[in-house]
């Protein structure tokens, strides 16, 4: 196990420990010690584990560095395991929801007898909550909010989080000697944010053994539909997976149809039917009563030859539309006029802003997210931790991010890496409009990103008006998650998204398109028009470790969504393009 998930395994004992009320100091020794073990070079740590040398470390002593030796050489943990089957289930469900944590979950279990979601919903709903000390009605509020979200969100799935279910289904596929060929389709293909389940298209003439094969394997726990041709099940992760399997040529025509969505199908079927041919999920043929019985028979020839998408498209005069822009809108007038975009990939990327180190809540050290970028291929590397006011990320002061400019400068002069690393921040955008640092200290850095992190509850014209007054600021290059949404769990904070954009066209100041799977913000929805405007974005993955550098491929997957190219992109620039253009912004 590495530091990133025994970290997190001492964060959830540690929050665990708090839920049944253990001594503050114990619980505080496992969320230090987490942020210790964050805090170390992969390397060091596990030299020192094999040393046996890790209560040399101030903050770890003889019971914590047992445990992470455990985790860190058999991947378990036994004391976590106990301690999770010690807590009544229901009280660790309810740490899913939002603006409750363990220290009030305990208190609404000791005066409320609350055990599971459903208690805690009907305690809100009687206003018992808000009559207790220490909640109020704001607090009830919030509760019962994060509950209409979960069970809002409850059935769909994050696209990260389902793609990584989808390979290795879709891998097993193809392997089977029966399957000619294979994809997954809907929502998922489509690359949309969220995913209600996952759809599977075969083709191939032997569907049984295929079916046997999906109904068996590895993380089903429901067998939900099994036929000849169709088969549901639910799996292990709760999403559910659908396989239709069709005749090879008819693959084609299925693939189109069930990726969808159903308005793009519509206006697809309109399109054909213009043509005198009738489209659906079984082929492309000539429509009743249109053409003479020779053409009607020459047409049918002539639609066996279709077995790509490309020809497809090309049977009913357009370009191919990717499967990303095939929302309904509009996409179909500009592929007739092959004027479609070359949609920006993910090869196009040459670095990544927007990211965190061990300095604020990272959970790796400077060093090892260079190494990682440069394992990645990318030229270069953009450092934002957070700023001062954030208290809860561990937000650096003038003082620290002076430091950790120089620290970053002397990186870049030791020659150690070709990644070259930017200096950066996540500065706050304070409820007024102010930012968290002053001018002076912004004026240092190579790039600046501003966030809304705190008073979410704003109305719309105060919350538009404290963003415009950031980005109008000196020395602002980058606009962090303009909406604040956190994808299943949230909603955006209400602003005028319009307004926010003009302004950030007006001051050139760039609005990224934040490639965490849980943000996604800005929305692909804003992109098309945002960007014909001239607005620039930097995918900005966000990433919190090495591994999450890897989220601007699914930012690319958004912004492709948002029909962008590579023009619209800052971090498609080479490492010279962008200092030029960074330092002719400060």
């Amino acid at each position: 196990m590495n530091k990133t998930a025994i970290a997190a395994v001492l964060t959830d004992i540690g929050t665990l420990l708090e839920l049944k009320g253990e001594n503050p100091f114990k619980t505080r020794a496992y969320l230090a010690g987490a942020r210790i073990v964050e805090s170390l070079p992969e390397a060091e740590l596990t030299q020192r584990i094999e040393s046996g040398t890790l209560e040399e470390v101030k903050g770890i002593g003889e019971a914590l560095a047992q445990k992470i030796t455990e985790l860190h050489t058999t991947g378990q943990l036994g004391f976590y395991e106990k301690l999770k089957e010690s807590i009544p289930a229901g009280l660790i469900e309810i740490l899913s929801i939002p603006g409750i944590g363990p220290k009030k979950i305990r208190a609404l279990n000791e005066k409320l007898g609350i055990d599971s979601i459903a208690k805690l919903l009907q305690a809100g709903l009687d206003g018992q909550i808000a009559a207790l000390d220490g909640f109020g009605e704001k607090s009830q509020e919030k509760i019962l909010e994060g509950i209409r979200n979960r069970e809002k969100y409850g059935r769909r799935h994050l696209w990260f989080e389902a793609f990584a279910v989808a390979e290795p289904i879709l891998a097993g596929l193809r392997a089977l000697p029966q399957v000619e060929r294979a994809e997954h389709a809907g929502s998922l293909r489509r690359k949309m944010e969220t995913v209600g389940d996952l759809d599977f298209l075969v083709a191939t003439t032997e569907p049984a053994p295929i079916v046997a094969w999906f109904v068996a394997q590895t993380g089903v726990k429901e067998v939900t539909a099994q036929g000849e041709t169709k088969a549901s099940v639910r799996l292990t992760s709760g999403i559910q997976a659908d396989l239709r399997l069709v005749p090879p040529e008819q693959f084609v025509f299925a693939l189109h149809h069930f990726t969808g969505s159903k308005d793009h199908n519509v206006a697809m079927r309109q399109r054909a039917l213009t043509q005198g041919l009738s489209m659906s999920e079984w082929g492309l043929v000539p429509a009743a009563g249109e053409g003479t019985a020779k053409q009607k028979a020459e047409d049918r020839g002539r639609m066996t030859d279709i077995t790509t998408e490309e020809q497809l498209f090309k049977q009913l005069g357009l370009a191919f539309i990717p499967p990303e822009l095939r929302e309904g809108l509009g996409e179909i007038e500009v592929a007739e006029k092959d004027a479609l975009p070359r949609l920006l990939e993910e090869s196009d990327i040459r670095g990544v802003f927007h990211n965190h180190t061990t300095a604020s809540d990272g959970h790796n050290t400077l060093e090892e997210m260079t190494a990682a970028a440069q394992a990645l291929g990318l030229e270069y590397l953009g450092i934002a931790d957070h700023s001062k006011s954030s208290v809860q990320a561990r937000g650096l002061t003038e003082e620290r991010l002076l430091a950790q400019i120089g620290e970053i400068q002397q990186l870049n002069a030791s020659g150690k890496f070709k990644c070259h690393v930017f200096t950066g921040t996540e500065c706050d955008i304070l409820p007024d409009g102010r930012l968290d640092f002053g001018d002076d200290v912004r004026a240092a850095l190579d790039y600046v990103v501003v966030s809304v992190h705190s008073s979410f509850r704003q109305e719309r014209e105060v919350m538009t008006k404290r963003i415009i007054k950031a980005i109008e600021s000196p020395h602002v290059t980058m606009l962090g998650h303009l909406t604040g949404r956190l994808l299943l769990e949230r909603e955006g904070y209400d602003v005028d998204v319009e307004k926010v954009i003009d302004a950030a066209i007006a001051n050139r100041v760039i609005i990224e398109l934040n490639a965490s799977p849980w943000r996604l913000d800005l929305d692909w929805r804003h992109w098309r028009k945002a960007a014909e405007r001239g607005l620039l974005t930097s995918i900005n993955p966000d990433a919190h470790d090495t591994a999450q550098l890897e989220l601007f491929r699914v930012g690319v997957g958004a912004a492709r969504k948002g029909w962008l190219t590579k023009g619209n992109v800052l971090n498609t620039k080479t490492l010279a393009q962008v200092k030029q253009w960074l330092a002719a912004r400060r």
